[in-house]
């Protein structure tokens, strides 16, 4: 009895995993400039997973991450340089990028920009 509430524990785990990995949540930047031209599916990046662990001017002052959609031209050389994401998903901070599929985890055809109601490009576009 206890095994089979393990199993159908782990199995909607695994559901709600395959699930939340194919869309994004309110906040969330979509990152489809070069991904699907490149055969990849876009990258959803958790903005208030990152934020809630660190502050604003880590990403946006000392990473060079520009505070308006569309402002950022991010690659994947940029990030296999070490700039950008590269400076702390670098195997050592945190997962490298031969883990495509945690960051390039969107549904094809998702637009680049900000997921859900958010209105604004940034500070000063309100």
């Amino acid at each position: 009895m206890v095994l089979v509430v393990i199993i159908r524990w782990w199995l909607l785990l695994a559901a709600l995993m395959v699930t939340t990995m194919a869309s994004a949540e309110y906040a969330d930047v979509i990152l489809n400039r070069y991904a699907e031209k490149e055969g990849m599916r876009p990258v959803i990046f958790p903005h208030w997973f990152h934020r809630i662990r660190f502050r604003c001017k880590v990403c946006h002052n000392e990473l060079g991450f520009e505070m308006r959609v569309g402002a950022n031209d991010v690659t994947m050389s940029d990030i296999i340089d070490g700039r950008f994401c590269g400076m702390c998903h670098n195997g050592e901070v945190a997962w490298s990028v031969e883990n495509c599929d945690l960051c390039h985890s969107g549904k094809n055809g998702l637009k680049s920009g900000i997921f859900g109601g958010h209105q604004t490009g940034g500070p000063g576009h309100w």
